[in-house]
């Protein structure tokens, strides 16, 4: 062998020891694959209770609202009573209902499945300081 082949030779030999992976890199790449679907998973696990903002930007409770439930109500949707807030369904809430909760602005807000206002049972009312 002549001195140029014999540095081809060597060269090609240092080209295919280097360009196979090795045991530590394997074990790295099927390290990254591991984990990379991991973090994606407890990513989506670690996010808060979807809950969504009123239109004044206050905030819904989550144990009322899955992000879609809440709305604003027309004003003639709630009435009070002496019983307690009768919503345009039929539906009457009494005035020690838990599911009764206080609106941060001037406006009922109802919490229904989906937010269909046509819902008969009510998740939450959202009930506005009447000065007291």
């Amino acid at each position: 062998m002549n001195r140029k082949a014999s540095i081809r030779h060597v060269q090609n030999r240092l080209g295919a020891v280097t360009c196979r992976p090795s045991d530590q890199h394997r074990s790295q790449v099927w390290l990254m694959w591991l984990i990379l679907p991991a973090s994606v998973l407890a990513g989506s696990l670690c996010v808060p209770a979807s809950a969504h903002q009123a239109p004044a930007g206050w905030q819904y409770d989550p144990s009322c609202c899955a992000g879609v439930d809440c709305y604003q109500a027309p004003p003639s949707d709630v009435k009070e009573t002496k019983y307690g807030y009768q919503l345009s369904t039929g539906e009457l809430i009494p005035y020690s209902d838990h599911r009764i909760k206080r609106s941060r602005d001037e406006y009922f807000h109802e919490c229904k499945p989906g937010g269909d206002n046509r819902a008969q049972h009510s998740f939450c009312l959202y009930v506005p300081d009447r000065g007291m």
